[in-house]
């Protein structure tokens, strides 16, 4: 790892899917892990993984879709299980990783064997742990973070340059006049974005 940056993130092509199984107690839980960047990208994968697996009784996750040392993008649901059995536990391993960028759904297929909530907790933290290990990791690319308030009528235009320069918005916060963005860009392109907000009437936080 070099010296400008401390954290990894998933070395997964946009819509790229790192897959990894446990069985136990002959229920399966299976563990999909995305590249997201920012929450968007996070639910996005979120729903992919449910539209593939519809039958399955819980499709709980976690995500940290911001920098690996930060929890300022974190998120989880237990789906349906216990209150506290999948989502915390694996966000818990996930936050102490030291990888960002990245989601994790845990497909679970009841074998028809209770776990128990203690097992529960072991069996979604086994999951992400083992996933965690075989995962491909790469260094993040080298990025600018842009925070830029619109005005109602500029939002969409923010969306159409965010997309048009290969930025990603990681935050949306609505108010009563527009919406202030967080977006993340790469270097090369960060000037050329910025140039193009500013020819807008927002301002920059």
């Amino acid at each position: 790892m070099s010296d400008t940056t401390d954290y990894m993130v998933p070395a997964l092509n946009d819509g790229e899917v790192f897959r990894n199984e446990l069985v136990i107690k002959k229920s399966r839980f299976i563990a999909s892990v995305g590249h997201t960047k920012g929450v968007d990208e996070a639910e996005a994968f979120l729903n992919k993984i449910r539209r593939e697996f519809p039958d399955a009784r819980h499709n709980c996750h976690a995500f940290n879709a911001g920098r690996g040392n930060e929890t300022a993008f974190i998120g989880c649901s237990d789906d349906g299980e216990p209150k506290g059995t999948a989502g915390r536990p694996m966000l818990n391993v996930l936050v102490h990783s030291g990888v960002g960028e990245i989601t994790v759904v845990v497909t679970r297929y009841f074998g028809g064997i209770l776990l128990g909530t203690g097992g529960l907790v072991r069996a979604y933290q086994d999951s992400v742990k083992e996933v965690l290990d075989k995962l491909p990791l790469k260094e993040p690319e080298d990025i600018s973070e842009l925070r830029f308030a619109a005005g109602i009528s500029e939002i969409h235009l923010v969306e159409k340059l965010a997309v048009r320069y290969g930025a990603v918005i990681t935050s949306r916060d609505f108010t009563d006049t527009g919406c202030n963005f967080r977006i993340t860009v790469n270097v090369k392109r960060a000037q050329e974005l910025k140039k193009e907000l500013e020819l807008l009437h927002g301002k920059y936080s």
